[in-house]
């Protein structure tokens, strides 16, 4: 297995800092993606044929309407995306990546379109001079951290498979906006108004402030003629309008030329991106398939690892007291979050550079692994699990140390021929990498690859920067089916950074294990840890399950956990849909 060269430097700098990429981890872990931007209560939604399930009402109408014109679910997530990039730039766009899955009445198949890392850089990325790690925000913001996108290129691929209307006819109604001008939400502008870095682009800085420095306030027309003449170009020309050509050399130059924080992104780079159509990872729970995304997500294996964990451990006690998780329940779940985060931060990373433990991914899901986890779990808190040995594996991986992982935003499709997508796109950091080119933000996706290449003692973490590769996410689209059956149930998604993992495995666990619709599951607080504080959502949750939860050890956060679920639930006659209460999502269908 390969190591990491250490300079002196380097080596002291570890050892001092224990491999920890930032000063303080747990308040680290704690961050969330996006701010908080209200509450508004949700019903849900009843639908007859086919439902779509997106994170902005413009983009869930664009979507509609591709769908009422008989197009595919596939044909509307690609709309859906399109509108996404103007009305949600903070979130995702055509300057990022994403995961899609899609279910075409046989067959799950896995779309890959997650950046890579440009072909000049190495492990030594994101360390300073002095062989410190920089902090977050200095890594960001600029070009160092901008990886190739891939969202268009992988969307051009699956449409090329499961596209029913023409291409171009797919980005028209996101020209449109642009060109005629969209309503700032209040979302937007609350995100706006608390940003601090993207007024250093002066180009993002003339596009969503006033000549005041001030965001431009809900309900003003902002136009965007760029961005529609990149996407009519995209229309005419496909993918290779973005990565060739004109728009790429002026995104390679963006980058480069940052004043203070340049990265290395070449056209050799945009030109050769190449989506990849991987094996969708399904494990069986309750009397459910359940198909989430392959490394390098991690987040379905987390996911079936905390389902399949709490499978196996015993309990008696109901899980929901008086409409709340119940203080067995929250105890359970973070002790199980914790020990699949543990493997997670060991094991998984881009599976073309870092080989699955045992061989395959499905080691990590292993009833019998899953029993010897779960086993660990006792009547207090372990605070801080450890990594297991799925396969037996003698690992050569040093563990990840806890950073920032960021926003995204999530689509769920079933169209009227019983076809689905669960989509989930991103630009890392709210607003990216803040360098607007052409009308779209760049992603800042290579800061989700490890600060440190290596522990104090050189070896190598599995999630280190190298050229070409993908780094790990916590993107869960997923779908979920009948067993017995295989009919389609659900398709489920959120943004939220490492917290997507625990957002998707409650509405899993609301809907199918305790009984509740899609709304109530998406309603339900949010909890969970990523193997440090037991992380509560704030102003949820009576004092009385925090003190009890305190007494049986647990170190407890409570903060904003803002999720974005967006989920369609098949019921016996019809469709349901669900969009979080958290944020501006909406449901339509007919």
């Amino acid at each position: 297995m390969p190591r990491i060269t250490l300079t002196p430097t380097l080596l002291a700098t570890l050892l001092a800092a224990g491999c920890t990429t930032f000063a303080d981890s747990s308040l680290q872990a704690t961050t969330q993606p996006e701010g908080a931007s209200g509450y508004a209560e949700k019903a849900g939604w009843a639908t007859r044929r086919y439902a779509i399930a997106t994170a902005n009402p413009l983009a869930t109408d664009a979507g509609y309407q591709i769908l009422k014109s008989g197009g595919s679910a596939l044909d509307a997530a690609i709309a859906v995306q399109m509108v996404l990039t103007l009305v949600e730039p903070q979130s995702s766009g055509i300057g990022g990546g994403a995961f899609l899955l899609h279910w075409d009445g046989r067959q799950v198949e896995a779309y890959d379109g997650r950046e890579t890392a440009p072909a000049g850089v190495d492990g030594t990325l994101f360390l300073a001079p002095d062989g410190k790690p920089l902090a977050f925000y200095a890594a960001v913001v600029g070009g160092r951290a901008v990886g190739t996108p891939g969202v268009v290129k992988m969307l051009e691929m699956a449409h090329r498979e499961h596209g029913k209307l023409p291409w171009a006819t797919l980005l028209q109604p996101a020209i449109d906006l642009a060109e005629n001008g969209f309503k700032v939400s209040p979302r937007l502008h609350t995100l706006l108004a608390g940003e601090t870095h993207l007024k250093t682009d002066p180009v993002a800085r003339y596009y969503f402030y006033d000549p005041d420095g001030k965001p431009w306030p809900v309900g003003h027309l902002l136009k965007n003629p760029q961005l529609a003449a990149v996407l009519k170009r995209i229309g005419a020309e496909g993918s290779s309008a973005l990565l060739t050509g004109g728009v790429a050399r002026d995104i390679v130059a963006k980058v480069r030329n940052h004043p203070t924080n340049p990265g290395s992104l070449s056209e050799q780079d945009l030109a050769a991106y190449q989506p990849k159509k991987r094996e969708a990872f399904c494990t069986l729970w309750l009397s459910y398939r359940v198909c989430g995304f392959p490394p390098p997500s991690s987040g379905a294996i987390a996911v079936a690892q905390i389902l399949g964990m709490l499978e196996y451990q015993p309990h008696s006690d109901p899980p929901l007291e008086n409409g709340l998780p119940s203080v067995d329940l929250l105890h359970r779940y973070t002790e199980a979050s914790r020990l699949a985060f543990a493997d997670r931060n060991q094991y998984v990373a881009d599976p073309d550079f870092v080989p699955a433990p045992g061989g395959t991914w499905m080691s990590m899901v292993d009833p019998a692994y899953l029993r010897q986890r779960a086993a660990l779990i006792g009547l207090r808190s372990m605070k801080t699990a450890q990594p297991g040995a799925p396969g037996l594996v003698n690992t050569a991986w040093a563990p990840q140390p806890e950073q920032i992982e960021q926003g995204t935003s999530h689509v769920s499709i079933i169209d009227a021929e019983g076809q689905s997508v669960a989509m989930t796109s991103s630009i890392e950091s709210a607003f990216g990498s803040r360098q607007m080119v052409r009308g779209f933000l760049l992603n800042n996706h290579l800061s989700d690859f490890s600060f440190v290449p290596a522990d104090a003692t050189g070896k190598p973490i599995a999630n280190r920067v190298e050229a070409g590769k993908r780094p790990r996410s916590s993107m869960s689209p997923t779908l979920v089916f009948d067993q017995a059956t295989g009919r389609l149930l659900m398709s489920v998604g959120s943004p939220g950074g490492a917290l997507i993992v625990h957002y998707t495995a409650k509405t899993l666990l609301g809907t199918l294990a305790w009984g509740l619709n899609v709304q109530e599951a998406i309603n339900l607080p949010n909890f969970g840890s990523v193997n440090g504080p037991t992380l509560l959502e704030a102003k949820r949750f009576p004092a009385t399950s925090v003190d009890a939860l305190k007494a049986r050890g647990h170190e407890i956060r409570e903060i904003p956990m803002v999720s974005g679920l967006q989920a369609v639930q098949r019921m016996p006659a019809s469709y349901f849909g669900g969009a979080d209460p958290r944020r501006e999502g909406e449901v339509m269908g007919e």
